[in-house]
């Protein structure tokens, strides 16, 4: 198990620093790995995405707590048979250069559902349940992303700048996945279950809350509500987030994490 923390803190680390390159719009990282040219606000979305994913790696593969892997190979699962649908849609029409993100979402497939399989029958060692507000959140957030993932797929306007019509298929198919994300924290509420959720959210709270104030500014008329809706979410996410990870009693204390830390080293 020690080099299995190794691995997952690896590509934890390795996650950021992809996260990062989008960013920062470093170009050899956006064009090596995204299917077609975007906006710097659509490459600080994807950073923000992959910020959050490293951090729970992070967390998991520190701790050892296997049994909090499910949750996040049903969100990685979920958005790979989505995203991959979507592009051999595009490959059958006229698209070869994406048969590489078609073969990378196969393997993403296969992946996650070994890692959900395998790790759903792993105990969850620590039993705390999530407290009340908490599964009040995700509910609402489930719905939002719901909402919001399918509209995008429709290429319904969400996002408070203009988003490419391919982007915004793949990026609701990315907001659908969240929504099992918090599904799954939400049918076994064990705070195990949402730690790793609030974690995920406040790394992706801080990535955007700057950029979006900053739109406040400059932001179209017309993305003007979009943009209010969207940093509401985010300002309460990451106060939820602040609070039951740092601040609540029942909550903050992450002894436990440190002991099991301590013990698998």
């Amino acid at each position: 198990m020690k080099y299995l923390r190794y691995t997952v803190v690896g590509g934890g680390a390795l996650t950021l620093a992809i996260g990062l390159g989008f960013v920062f719009h470093i170009s050899t990282i956006t064009t090596a790995i995204w299917p077609w040219p975007d906006g710097q606000l659509s490459y600080l979305f994807i950073g923000s995405i992959l910020a959050a994913v490293s951090v729970a790696m992070f967390w998991i593969g520190w701790t050892g707590e296997w049994g909090a892997l499910p949750a996040g190979s049903l969100n990685v699962l979920v958005i790979a048979v989505t995203t991959t649908t979507y592009f051999f849609y595009l490959y059958i029409n006229s698209r070869p250069e994406l048969m590489p993100y078609c073969i990378a979402g196969i393997l993403s497939m296969i992946a996650s559902v070994a890692t959900f399989l395998w790790s759903q029958r792993l105990p969850l060692r620590d039993e705390r349940a999530t407290p009340l507000l908490v599964r009040v959140s995700f509910g609402v957030f489930i719905v939002s992303l719901v909402l919001a993932g399918g509209a995008m797929i429709l290429r319904i306007p969400v996002f408070p700048w203009s988003v490419k019509p391919d982007s915004s298929v793949i990026f609701g198919c990315i907001f659908l996945g969240d929504a099992f994300y918090f599904l799954y924290g939400l049918l076994k509420p064990r705070w195990y279950n949402a730690l790793g959720q609030l974690l995920s959210f406040l790394a992706y709270d801080i990535v955007l809350i700057i950029p979006f104030l900053m739109l406040f500014g400059t932001v179209k008329p017309e993305f003007m509500p979009s943009l209010i809706i969207y940093t509401g979410v985010l300002l309460y996410s990451g106060a939820i987030s602040i609070y039951f990870l740092f601040i609540n009693k029942q909550t903050r204390n992450w002894s436990p994490f440190m002991e099991i830390g301590k013990a698998k080293s």
